[in-house]
């Protein structure tokens, strides 16, 4: 019980505490207004490059739209606590550093399911996106493990914001590299080889992969649907597992070079 307390109520404060000056205008400008007209944009691009047909340029940007919320969200959980100075007091806690940090990104879990979920919803009444009844369930799944996967991600970024003075340039140059890597508005088969190998560790790759598959209309059993979650999910646990171990290390060294909260 108090280990969920925790999760949810420590992270539902924490995001409250460091989101406290955020307005309703800043959350529609930033997490809904700037994915929809990224999905815009990619969607009249695509028609005139004729590269893809318009289903997929709006399931991959729905998955992208999970990056801001997620991604840098995560990334913030943590920076952000270092930057307001309220690093230390939150170390100095003896409960398990694993799920005070995973508390941390469930609100950002959430922001990022509401996003892309906004954004399909104006995929499908201004473009006419058509999503079969029997892919729901499988395309839910995907979106979820893209979730999941932006936040593990991007608490292993904010990891680094433990010893790098300005970890939101990482952060950026990340969701840069979303965008161009993970297949989301280039077939991956048409990206270069390296490209496509990076992308395979990336979050959100196979989550767009499995949306595509569902969508298409095989259905929540299409094989390869459930092969693309399986990946995205694995992906997510890796970063997670990155997180950690970032945090940990990080936190053991700033502790010795007493440099926690310098900025």
């Amino acid at each position: 019980m108090k280990s969920v307390r925790l999760l949810v109520i420590g992270g539902g404060i924490a995001y409250r505490a460091l989101f406290v000056g955020t307005t309703p205008s800043m959350f529609i400008g930033t997490l809904l207004a700037g994915p929809l007209l990224q999905l815009l944009f990619f969607v009249y691009l695509g028609r005139q490059l004729g590269v893809a047909d318009d289903t997929f340029y709006i399931l991959g940007n729905a998955v992208l739209a999970v990056s801001n919320a997620c991604v840098i969200g995560g990334t913030m959980a943590v920076a952000n606590e270092r930057r307001y100075g309220t690093l230390g007091v939150v170390l100095l806690s003896p409960r398990s550093r694993v799920l005070l940090w995973v508390g941390r990104s469930l609100p950002y879990i959430a922001n990022g399911l509401f996003v892309t979920v906004f954004v399909l919803t104006c995929g499908a009444l201004l473009l006419g996106l058509n999503i079969p009844l029997d892919a729901i369930p499988g395309l839910l799944l995907a979106l979820l493990g893209a979730a999941l996967s932006g936040s593990a991600f991007g608490l292993a970024l904010g990891a680094l914001g433990l010893r790098f003075r300005d970890v939101f340039i990482v952060s950026n140059v990340a969701a840069a590299l979303l965008l161009l890597l993970t297949g989301a508005n280039v077939p991956r088969e048409e990206l270069p080889g390296w490209m496509g190998v990076v992308g395979e560790v990336l979050p959100l790759t196979h989550a767009a992969g499995a949306a595509r598959s569902f969508v298409a209309g095989n259905g929540t059993g299409a094989s390869g649907g459930i092969r693309e979650c399986a990946a995205e999910y694995a992906v997510g646990v890796g970063y997670l597992l990155i997180a950690v171990l970032l945090l940990r290390c990080f936190e053991r060294g700033s502790r010795a070079r007493a440099t926690l909260d310098t900025m």
